[in-house]
């Protein structure tokens, strides 16, 4: 493994996820200070993830023609961006449009996937992989405790000023120190001027076939059945654990009677055991189980984590809640680096960032209808969200039992499609 552009990856994927662990679990009190509606800060965080669930194929298959580092660097750009009308923004209108910016820089996440691939190899992958994963548990680590502060002592502007400042000093990080991985990626202007090209054909006829080519991608891309699966279970995991997610908050308030920084506390807890797993323990379990066997684990395990966090005692929040969350810890923090994992196992080799761009859209549709669901099922009886999350992981075990019989290997070069920039010379 090349050890030192994942670690510069690392650091700044680690950055931007601080920045966006500062504002998070702000966001919903904030909102309703806006005097946004319960189901209107589920169209909040949903608005986010559908900026993800639009751009992340897209970031991803422009990394595959012109390079990772350019995609990251400018969406990085923008994430900076974002933090700074979120600062100024003292309307619900100007809300959203920060998140949406923020979900635009933040789909860059297919990019640095693929940026990973590119410098392992299959037996060193998971364990990158779980370097990935570790920047966000160390994201929610760091980034709620200083959002909190900064919050409480100098009120949300600050908290969007050094949200901002922290993804700019990203970007300069990646101007100077991060690499290109993908040797194969075209100039930029040999891109703009495949690009510049094809503008002569009607809108409407280039939109037609943008859509066509990437439905046609997804089609491929599904045909395979593991990779299917693999889709389906990504779809299922993340939209079980959104769904529990904005109401998990609302439970540890209302029922458990948590404050705004005892929420914070757990979200760090949590954080620190998922960079305990997937920065250390992931590679020795792969090694020693295998990735199908972890991903079967991460079900049950997360079941457990899900589905009993309504039926405690309201004073055992920090007792028997811990322990809990200990599973929702450890079992998310094995499904998510393993399923990124196989789909790049799965992959066609030569089209990694696009098929990785696919997961992660699959993964944004989720955090799309999540919230909508959570609030909704929350309204009508506190712990059903809880339950639906936990029946979801039970199908998600089912999946993981099927992926059994599939051997573990990169797909042949698939040939290219004519609507490729490369090919429409």
């Amino acid at each position: 493994m090349k050890k030192s552009p994942l670690a510069i990856l690392f650091l700044t994927v680690l950055l931007d996820l601080i920045g966006f662990g500062i504002v998070l679990p702000l966001l919903p009190t904030y909102a309703k200070d806006l005097g946004a509606s319960p189901l209107m800060i589920g169209f909040i965080a949903a608005t986010y993830s559908g900026m993800q669930f639009l751009f992340s194929p897209i970031w991803g298959r422009l990394s595959d023609f012109i390079g990772r580092r350019p995609v990251m660097l400018v969406s990085i750009f923008m994430a900076a961006v974002s933090y700074l009308f979120f600062a100024h923004a003292s309307t619900i209108p100007l809300l959203i449009l920060a998140r949406a910016l923020s979900g635009i820089g933040s789909a860059n996440i297919a990019a640095a996937q693929a940026y990973i691939t590119d410098v392992t190899d299959s037996k060193s992958r998971s364990t990158a992989m779980g370097m990935l994963g570790a920047a966000f548990g160390i994201g929610f680590i760091i980034g709620p405790l200083i959002g909190g502060f900064l919050k409480h002592n100098f009120g949300i502007e600050m908290v969007g000023y050094v949200a901002s400042a922290l993804i700019a000093l990203d970007f300069i990080l990646a101007v100077f120190f991060l690499t290109e991985s993908n040797k194969d990626a075209q100039k930029i202007s040999h891109f703009l001027k495949i690009s510049l090209a094809r503008t002569g054909k009607p809108i409407l006829t280039s939109m037609q076939e943008k859509s066509a080519a990437y439905f046609k991608g997804i089609s491929n891309a599904l045909s395979h059945k593991p990779i299917a699966l693999l889709m389906s279970a990504n779809f299922i995991f993340t939209f079980g654990i959104i769904n529990m997610q904005i109401a998990a908050i609302l439970l540890w308030k209302e029922y458990f009677m948590a404050t705004d920084q005892q929420i914070g506390y757990l979200f760090a807890y949590v954080g620190f055991i998922s960079v305990v797993v997937q920065g250390g323990l992931i590679g020795k379990l792969n090694k020693r189980f295998g990735e199908h066997k972890l991903f079967l684990l991460g079900h049950i395990i997360t079941f457990v984590g899900v589905f009993f966090i309504p039926f405690i005692p309201p004073t055992t929040l920090f007792t028997l809640g811990l322990g809990i969350l200990l599973f929702f810890s450890i079992g998310t923090s094995l499904v998510n680096p393993i399923n990124i994992s196989l789909i790049s196992l799965y992959s066609y080799t030569q089209k990694q960032g696009q098929i990785m761009g696919y997961g992660q859209s699959v993964n944004s549709l989720a955090r799309i209808l999540g919230p909508f669901s959570g609030s909704i099922l929350y309204g009508m009886i506190p712990s059903m969200p809880f339950v639906v999350a936990g029946v979801l992981m039970l199908v998600g075990t089912i999946i993981s039992l099927s992926l059994f019989k599939y051997d573990i290997e990169a797909l042949e070069p698939e040939p290219e499609s004519s609507t490729d920039p490369q090919t429409a010379e």
